[in-house]
Formats: structure tokens, C-alpha cells, sequence
């Protein structure tokens, strides 16, 4: 079965970059193909400098190998195998601090001995969290998971209020969405419905968000707050991403693996925003156990 779900997620790709670069208008997706060292590789693509999006990537791969000791480590295994994983992985770095960053990965994890899942979700970041758009953007996720299993949505929007946060920071990387991994089942074309489900969630749900707000007039104040939150969003990704290890320890193409970094960020030194401002008020709602829907 790994071929075909390997075979959906290059499609997924496809489908994604076409959707992105019809609704920015200007940019277009540059390809790197490239091989990984243990069997295998990936095709990785990245648009840059568009109307709406600064630095954007759609990532497929399907690589495999020997699992390591510090990937054993990490992913709980108890027994040394081959693996094979195949995934899409997208982040988006927006130009306006008004149109939020986004971030989905789909995969599915196989070892030679029988053991496999899949994981994924879908989480937003806004710079400035616009409630209705919050509310909006969790409704897409519940209404796509509603159609699978009425207790996916509750279970995985915790988990991805509790995986997508900073615990050094004290806050949530943005507004939450869904997160599940390890997700594994006897019907495995039903979980594998799910997360096709979950990925042609992504271009209808963001081409939304991005047409909706980059026409929103913004000041330099406002776009130095964007690059104090993409800092944030670096933090996450350099020092909490589980994605950004297994990348790393399985030795991934760095450039792929790094993609979700944006291209500008700030670190200001002791930053607090003053509570009554739309900065303030952002940092309050960043934080786990909100019911947007």
C-alpha cells in the first residue's frame, strides 16, 4: 500500500502548488528533485517573492533506511528495522502581516517488520489573531473531520494545542488547529480516507485566508511585529519540531528540512507588548484551551 499512498501525496503536491499559484497571481514554485543517501528521495518546491506570499514550500518525499539509536529514541521504537516514510510537509511566510503563516504535513510511517501509521494536521499562525478568522479556520477542520469520526476534531485540536506550543515562551505558536500522529488501525484505507481528507483540506481552506486579507493596508510598526512572531515561529521549529528532528536525524536534505524557516525574523531583546494594543491582545490569545468552535 506504501506505493500508493506515496503515489497520492505527489498528486497532493501537485494539486496544492497549482492552487497557491492561482491565488497569489504572480509566484511560481521552483523544483529541487533530490535522492536521499539510504534509498529513495524527494521533490522539493519553493515559491518565492510572490503578490501575497514572501516564502512558501511544498515538500513531498519517500525515503527509506535503517532506523538509528537517536531516531529509535525519539519515536519510542523498541526494535531495530528498516522504515520507509513518505509525507507532504507546506509552510507559508506571507508578505502582509495581515494574511497568517500556515503549516500542514500529511505522512505515513512504515518499518519492515510490520508497525506503521500515519500522522498530520493542519495549524495557523496569525501575527495578529483575527477571532472571526480563528473561528472560521476551525470550523473547516472540524467540518472535514466531523465527516470521518465525530471524536477526531476535540481529541486532535488538543493535541495540537498542546504539541504546537513553546514552553519556553509560555504561549501557543498560534491558534491551534489539528495534530495526530501515531494514528494506526486494522481498516487502514479508512484512516488513509482521513488524511487525503485532511491535505485537500489545505488550498480551499488558506487560498480563503490569503484572498480575504492581502488587500488589508498595514504600517511598518505592524511589520516589525510580523518578523518579532516569525522569530517565534523559528524558535518552534529550530528547538520543539518533531518533524525538523527526524529530518535531521535521519539525514534529510537540510534545505528541505529548513524550509520552513522564513526569510526575514527579528529577536528584540525583553519584548513586551503593551497589553492594549493589537500586539497585546495577540499574545493573550495564545494559549491553549480555546474553543473556537
Amino acid at each position: 500500500m506504501r506505493d500508493t499512498i506515496a503515489t497520492y501525496f505527489q498528486h497532493l503536491q501537485d494539486t496544492i502548488c497549482q492552487a497557491l499559484e492561482t491565488a497569489d497571481g504572480l509566484g511560481k514554485f521552483k523544483e529541487d528533485k533530490w535522492e536521499h543517501h539510504s534509498g529513495g528521495g524527494g521533490r522539493s518546491r519553493v515559491l518565492e517573492n510572490g503578490n501575497i506570499i514572501e516564502k512558501g514550500g511544498v515538500n513531498f518525499s519517500a525515503v527509506q533506511g535503517q532506523t538509528s539509536e537517536a531516531l529509535m529514541r525519539q519515536m519510542n521504537l523498541t526494535e531495530q528495522a528498516d522504515y520507509f516514510a513518505t509525507g507532504v510537509s507546506i509552510v507559508m511566510h506571507p508578505n502582509s502581516p495581515k494574511v497568517p503563516i500556515i503549516h500542514m504535513n500529511v505522512r505515513y510511517f512504515e518499518m519492515l517488520n510490520g508497525v506503521s501509521w500515519f500522522g498530520g494536521g493542519i495549524d495557523l499562525t496569525p501575527h495578529y489573531v483575527v477571532e472571526e478568522d480563528a473561528r472560521w479556520f476551525h470550523q473547516q477542520l472540524k467540518a472535514t473531520c466531523d465527516k470521518h469520526d465525530p471524536e477526531y476534531y476535540p481529541r486532535f485540536k488538543k493535541w495540537a494545542d498542546d504539541y504546537f506550543y513553546i514552553p519556553h515562551r509560555q504561549e501557543t505558536r498560534g491558534v491551534g488547529g489539528i495534530f495526530f500522529d501515531y494514528q494506526k488501525s486494522e481498516d487502514k484505507e479508512s484512516l488513509f480516507r482521513f488524511v487525503q481528507a485532511v491535505g485537500e483540506t489545505f488550498a480551499p481552506t488558506y487560498t480563503h485566508l490569503m484572498l480575504k486579507n492581502k488587500d488589508i493596508p498595514f504600517t511598518e510598526a505592524e511589520k516589525e511585529w510580523q518578523l518579532v512572531r516569525r522569530g517565534r515561529y523559528a524558535e518552534f521549529n529550530l528547538a520543539w519540531d518533531r518533524g525538523t528532528k527526524f529530518g535531521l536525524e535521519t539525514g534529510g536534505r537540510t534545505e528541505s528540512i529548513l524550509m520552513s524557516l522564513p526569510p526575514l525574523a527579528r529577536w528584540i531583546y525583553d519584548y513586551h507588548p503593551l497589553p492594549d494594543t493589537p500586539e497585546g491582545q495577540t499574545i493573550l490569545l495564545l494559549k491553549k484551551g480555546i474553543e473556537w468552535v
